[in-house]
């Protein structure tokens, strides 16, 4: 979280002090964009290369002081979703072009709620947020400026989902975020370990829930959960093959944006190396049947499609592939 102000894990030598959101918003989007290239060469050089930044959630106009988990804490850019983007994507595209990989949070919005959901879950609830809500805006235009990981919060937000949290919410994350929204990037969670706002929720249970609503990486921030979350994933995993070949799915993502980022290569690493340390290894390299994890990714879109075109199927996966991945190339076997 090297968002600047009050929000700003790294500091002391070698790290400047990275004004809060509301002073960067004052700054013109060329300035923005160098000044934020400057704070993601730090991490470079540190050796981290994704960033839990930028904070796109929009917060109305005069209601800062009452929006604890961002307005009280000058983590908003603006009281409009336009002004919103306007600074987020220059951040987005500042970050990237110093080889860090930026994290819109936190969908879809936490700019209405009142209490913060990492301390309470009293105050979480957004009667307002709807699938068509302007505050959507802000996380389609740093998509589109290059942003390959969305954060999804734990509020409550029953005009979409009556029923779950966004982190375990299928209607939030599968059907407004990747469905209408059209995303097929890396989904992580806010904090799911300490937070108070998911304490309801058996802690074993929460990473598989996050992977069953259409996410794909779980926070916590406490260590000792790790284990019973990776549990709960291997546990339902071979119990149910749907959720099975959803884990697939989140580990396919996860690699194609590590390719993205140059932290693996098509062809250069074996898919059995990727998962042979998990319980799921057997199931995964069963369906891995192509060295190259970009090609497992165009598979799955060809099998998803199939019927819906004359096209060879290496064509098909070439064109399917170009969409996730343009540098990258099908190989046939």
């Amino acid at each position: 979280d090297q968002e600047g102000g009050q929000v700003q894990q790294l500091t002391g030598d070698g790290f400047s002090s990275v004004p809060p959101a509301t002073a960067q918003a004052r700054m013109t989007p060329r300035a923005l964009e160098a000044a934020a290239t400057g704070w993601g060469k730090e991490l470079t050089a540190a050796g981290i290369n994704v960033d839990l930044a930028p904070t796109v959630d929009t917060v109305p106009a005069g209601t800062a002081a009452r929006n604890a988990p961002i307005g009280a804490l000058d983590r908003h850019y603006g009281s409009t979703p336009a002004a919103v983007s306007r600074s987020g994507d220059a951040v987005v595209r500042g970050l990237r072009a110093a080889q860090v990989e930026p994290t819109l949070k936190h969908f879809p919005g936490i700019g209405r709620i009142t209490g913060n959901t990492d301390a309470t879950a009293a105050g979480t609830t957004d009667t307002t947020m709807t699938r068509r809500d302007p505050h959507l805006r802000p996380f389609v235009s740093g998509v589109r400026n290059g942003a390959g990981m969305i954060m999804v919060g734990s509020a409550f937000y029953p005009r979409i989902d009556r029923q779950h949290r966004a982190v375990f919410s299928r209607r939030i994350i599968t059907d407004v975020l990747r469905r209408d929204l059209g995303y097929t990037g890396v989904v992580v969670t806010d904090d799911v370990g300490v937070a108070r706002s998911v304490a309801a929720v058996p802690p074993a249970e929460r990473a598989a829930r996050h992977v069953a609503a259409g996410g794909d990486i779980t926070r916590t921030a406490d260590p000792a959960l790790v284990g019973p979350m990776l549990t709960g994933i291997t546990t339902r995993a071979a119990k149910d093959r749907r959720f099975a070949t959803q884990v697939l799915d989140s580990t396919t993502r996860v690699l194609t944006l590590k390719q993205r980022m140059g932290l693996i290569t098509c062809g250069s690493v074996g898919a059995t190396s990727f998962y042979d340390t998990t319980p799921l290894a057997q199931t995964l390299n069963d369906l891995v049947d192509f060295d190259l994890v970009c090609v497992t990714n165009a598979k799955r879109q060809l099998h998803a499609m199939k019927g819906t075109t004359g096209k060879p199927k290496v064509e098909v996966m070439a064109d399917r592939l170009a969409l996730i991945n343009p540098s990258a190339t099908v190989v046939a076997h």
